[in-house]
């Protein structure tokens, strides 16, 4: 058995799930979630708790026990709490700027990097150099995430990139001098 899989998720004050053919949708203070579910698991909701259990022991069933339950997991959290993922910027002239649910970044390149940012994600840019980005839906905001770290990921002689807060980056030692 799953040891992730069978551990119930508490549902918290203000939150409601309810599944209807094969879709799990939540609802909470910060906004609604829905996902559609496999055939392979099951979900039972109660007054306070959701429980993920697998139909059989195949092992498509019990890969996706453990998965199916992480998910469901963020969606609650996500819908009462929300989720924060912070960048940060370093190299010289660096820099972020948030306009509405747009971000320009100036990464070094010849033009400035317009990015559109996916509905439900917000970003706030605090002294330039430092991306806050806040959203409900986990998955979402990774992947927006790492598609900004992808403009002008970190390069390991200098450091000069966008990084994810709290990333370590293995720097390289440079060129030696030639000795004649």
């Amino acid at each position: 058995m799953s040891r992730i899989g069978k551990l119930p998720i508490t549902i918290p004050k203000g939150v409601k799930a309810r599944l209807v053919d094969r879709v799990l949708t939540v609802t909470g203070p910060r906004g609604e979630l829905t996902r559609p579910l496999n055939p392979s698991v099951a979900v039972e909701i109660d007054q306070d708790a959701i429980r993920v259990l697998r139909q059989d022991d195949s092992l498509q069933s019990r890969s996706l026990h453990g998965l199916t339950r992480a998910l469901v997991s963020n969606m609650v959290v996500g819908v009462s709490e929300g989720f924060v993922k912070g960048m940060e910027i370093q190299g010289t002239g660096y820099r972020a700027e948030a306009q509405g649910s747009i971000l320009s970044l100036s990464l070094g390149h010849s033009h400035p990097v317009q990015f559109v940012l996916p509905e439900g994600i917000k970003a706030t840019v605090e002294r330039q150099t430092i991306i806050r980005l806040e959203g409900i839906d986990k998955e979402l905001l990774g992947q927006t995430a790492a598609k900004i770290r992808a403009f002008r990921p970190v390069e390991p002689y200098k450091g000069k990139g966008v990084r994810y807060s709290g990333e370590h980056i293995h720097r390289k030692v440079g060129k030696a001098g030639s000795k004649k």
